[in-house]
């Protein structure tokens, strides 16, 4: 183990000059999941006003107005990237109903038709009961009827279709709208404005939702109609799909699968979601357009569950251990193809059978807000819904896990590009040189090889050394023919305006000589002189947090950690994957906030009062001779 901690002004100088030395890639943050008004389930639960053009003045750090509390709202620091992605399923009609707006090209009847459904929302919402609104309207909508759609596909309502009949006109003219927004405001190196939407098919409850996203603009956005559940409930025809459309238009996408942890274990099953054996076409297809994972957002972490990682002291970290459908779903069982931890290595596991790894995925984090706002940090977060931006009614909402207390202030997506344009941003997001953080922005480079050393580490020209000798992030690694030992250089720098740093972990996962996946954890690197516990990791570090006033102390922890490991363990002829994760010390988490501004003692909120925030890198993976001839 090697720790360096310095003085943090002179670490990120030296960052700064390694980056710019190399002049291939700069760190930007970005969100790629929020909603705004045009989401229906966003709509009935507060957001009646932020829509795509204020989610991206918000994300640039303009001042706007909140949509239920009417109090200025403001980012402390502004994003760099940002995708609105609404979701495609009614896409806009609740809020047109809402507004009647629309209506003009329809005819007498269907114009009645949507302004007494239009009233009936308007009458619901204004009763305080926009919950069961969306239990009651949102679910048709969305192609959740009755039955198994899996089963029975054709059990949903037809594209454009909704309770309030052919809604196809509407749809186009909010998607016209979104395009025009992005467009407006993407500014090339300076801000990026992507055009995206959600596709949310959520068969018998299983979360198997896609962010999907496009570095091309309006001359081809404006070509076609986002995918939807309603056109289908699988996630082959998604991908089916982008393909089609990327090839009749010259499109490029990404498809970012989100909430695996809430999937019922659909997500990373190593079968189709019709039962079927995974075949090579569809795993091709899937690692055509599923490079990355979004591992942590507001509905909890999903990286691994303590019941599925039992040696690993900080498994237990922002569960949500609650479906989407809580009154007809059962209790929460968590299973290996639910997490991205677990998903790696059965990915290492199919490759065997199929020569194609479908889960060789980079991750980042997003916040999957529902305000048009993207706040992951806990000192400002806004809440998922509307609803939830004061602590009073989070304290009302105390016992719904999908809102209030029960969410995660969480996450944002770093990325490592040549520069900040739609195109250098999907480049990185296509090579996986990309990570997440539950909020924090902390700087963090990981490379893995065999000639890498700590010599490097002190240079001006680490990076492109770094680049030179090895693979970054997300990058793949073949069998070095000098058999020597795999090493992975760390450099973990704390955000400069948040919390120090505790420790860094490796966390390896490889199949073992009969083909079965294994999984470890290794403390790699952490602050002060603290020996190993009896769990193997470092023994806790003091928590500075008050718990009367949320304030931090930062006197403990470290503002940079950074070091070269290797792999005591390492076998040439094993599959095998890394992964860094930076844990911070302990913080105030949002639910402290707001029972400090409630009075009220902190267990009230039924939830931690501190946690320890961290930061997941893309993996490495190492493929052994045999394989990469």
């Amino acid at each position: 183990m090697v720790v360096r901690r310095k003085n943090f002004l002179a670490a990120s100088f030296l960052l700064l000059l390694s980056s710019s030395a190399s002049a291939q890639t700069q760190l930007y943050w970005g969100d790629t999941h929020v909603h705004t008004a045009y989401s229906s389930d966003a709509f009935l639960n507060g957001n009646f006003s932020i829509g795509p053009d204020e989610a991206f003045r918000f994300a640039k750090g303009e001042v706007l107005h909140h949509p239920y509390n009417n109090r200025e709202v403001k980012l402390a620091r502004p994003l760099d990237f940002l995708v609105v992605s609404d979701h495609a399923e009614a896409l806009g009609v609740v809020d047109s109903m809402y507004f009647q707006s629309n209506f003009d090209e329809v005819g007498f009847w269907l114009s009645l038709r949507r302004k007494l459904s239009g009233w009936l929302v308007k009458t619901l919402l204004n009763s305080g009961n926009g919950a069961a609104t969306f239990r009651n309207i949102q679910a048709p909508i969305a192609g959740n009827v009755v039955g198994d759609p899996v089963a029975n596909p054709e059990n949903r309502l037809p594209k454009g279709m909704t309770l309030f009949g052919d809604v196809s006109g509407i749809e186009k003219n909010i998607w016209h709208k979104i395009i025009a927004a992005a467009e407006r405001h993407n500014e090339p190196g300076a801000f990026t404005a992507f055009i995206g939407w959600e596709w949310s098919s959520t068969p018998m409850g299983a979360n198997l939702h896609r962010v999907v996203f496009t570095p091309d603009g309006a001359d081809k956005a404006s070509q076609y109609m986002p995918f939807s559940s309603l056109d289908s409930q699988y996630p082959e025809d998604l991908w089916r799909w982008l393909e089609s459309t990327a090839e009749t238009t010259d499109s490029q996408f990404i498809a970012i699968p989100h909430n695996s942890n809430v999937s019922k274990g659909y997500m990373f099953a190593k079968s189709t979601l019709k039962g079927e054996a995974m075949t090579q076409e569809y795993a091709q297809l899937r690692s055509k357009f599923e490079s990355v994972v979004e591992i942590t957002q507001m509905k909890g972490d999903s990286e691994t569950w303590p019941d599925l990682s039992p040696e690993d002291a900080f498994a237990d970290f922002e569960g949500y251990p609650h479906y989407l459908q809580p009154n007809q779903d059962g209790d929460y069982r968590a299973t290996r193809a639910d997490f991205v931890r677990q998903a790696i290595a059965s990915g290492m596991e199919l490759e065997q059978s199929l020569g194609i790894n479908p889960f060789k995925l980079g991750v980042i984090g997003s916040t999957d807000t529902h305000t048009g706002f993207s706040t992951p940090d806990d000192d400002n977060f806004l809440g998922k819904m509307a609803f939830d931006s004061v602590p009073e009614n989070k304290a009302s909402r105390a016992g719904l896990p999908s809102n209030g207390w029960g969410v995660s202030a969480s996450g944002i997506a770093a990325v490592w590009a040549e520069e900040n344009t739609r195109e250098a941003i999907f480049k990185a997001f296509k090579q996986r040189e990309v990570y997440a953080s539950t909020g924090p922005r902390i700087s963090l480079r990981v490379f893995g090889g065999f000639d890498l050393d700590e010599a490097m580490l002190n240079s001006t020209q680490f990076v492109s050394e770094a680049y030179k000798r090895g693979v970054p992030m997300g990058g793949e690694l073949m069998a070095d023919t000098k058999k020597r030992p795999l090493k992975i250089a760390i450099k973990a720098l704390r955000d400069a305006e948040g919390a120090n740093l505790d420790q860094v972990h490796i966390v390896k996962l490889w199949l073992d000589s009969e083909g079965k996946p294994q999984e470890k954890v290794y403390p790699a690197l952490w602050s002060g002189q603290r020996p190993l516990a009896s769990n193997g990791f470092p023994e806790p570090v003091k928590n500075t947090v008050n718990l009367l006033t949320g304030e931090l102390e930062n006197s403990v922890g470290a503002t940079e950690l950074s070091g070269v490991w290797h792999d005591p363990d390492f076998n040439p002829d094993q599959y095998a994957a890394y992964y860094v994760r930076v844990i911070q010390i302990p913080t105030a988490r949002h639910s402290l906030y707001d029972t400090i501004a409630l009075g009220v003692s902190p267990e009230t909120s039924g939830q931690p009062a501190t946690i320890q925030e961290r930061a997941y890198s893309s993996a490495i993976w190492y493929t052994p001779a045999a394989s990469s001839e």
